[in-house]
């Protein structure tokens, strides 16, 4: 079994003690550290390799999620917090998960398996060789269609499915952008918005804001700025 090395940060000690319970009874995780500031935490990371964070929202110094865009390389996230009214903020961010205390051990383990799944499969796509051109096999109208990679343009999110737009056309397959981006080759796609997957050769003009391929323009989210990096 895969250890998932992981960290907290929580400023409230009872909190931080239900999380360290809970992570000491699943035998997957190893917890590296727990933090009552993101900054100290921020600080250990500059040195450490970390796989997952257990994120309070309401630190001192520096908010939970203010301290995600600081981040360079984003470990998988799970946010604990009291306040609903951030989880759009927070999937916007690319947290796997997002746990309203008081969770029981069940919500916990079932967040924590999200993480451990994502992991596994990143792996998987990472032992791949790079090879200049591969495909896909999607499910679109009840049959598997071959999608070779050069051929995609961009990706779009549309609700429970996703819209593929090619230089053959478009078509639309029921998996979420999350599923399809980690089938996808790194060196080929990059995420650019929660809703928007690109093709990096595709790409004929970008900014701060969009991008645009083919005519089309397509947003950068505010979690995705220096994505693309300017000169």
């Amino acid at each position: 079994m895969q250890k998932i090395n992981c960290i907290i940060i929580e400023d409230e000690p009872l909190a931080a003690k239900i999380l360290c319970d809970y992570i000491h009874n699943l035998p997957q995780l190893d917890l590296q550290g727990s933090f009552r500031d993101a900054i100290s935490a921020g600080v250990f990371l500059q040195h450490h390799s970390i796989d997952l964070l257990f994120l309070d929202i309401h630190l001192p110094k520096l908010k939970g999620l203010s301290f995600l865009r600081t981040l360079t390389h984003q470990p998988a996230v799970i946010v604990t917090t009291a306040y609903h009214q951030y989880a759009v903020e927070g999937f916007e961010l690319c947290v796997v998960d997002y746990l309203l205390k008081p969770f029981s051990f069940e919500r916990f383990m079932a967040a924590t398996n999200k993480v451990a799944k994502q992991l596994t499969n990143k792996n998987a796509t990472d032992s791949q060789p790079i090879t200049k051109e591969t495909s896909l096999f999607l499910s679109i109208d009840r049959k598997k269609v071959r999608l070779v990679f050069d051929t995609i343009l961009y990706i779009e999110s549309a609700r429970e499915y996703v819209r593929i737009v090619t230089t053959q056309g478009e078509v639309r397959s029921k998996i979420s952008t999350h599923e399809i981006e980690v089938l996808l080759p790194k060196h080929q796609f990059i995420r650019v918005h929660r809703s928007f997957i690109v093709a990096l050769n595709k790409i004929e003009i970008y900014t701060k804001e969009e991008v645009v391929i083919q005519g089309h323009s397509i947003p950068i989210g505010k979690a995705f700025k220096g994505t693309l990096a300017l000169t």
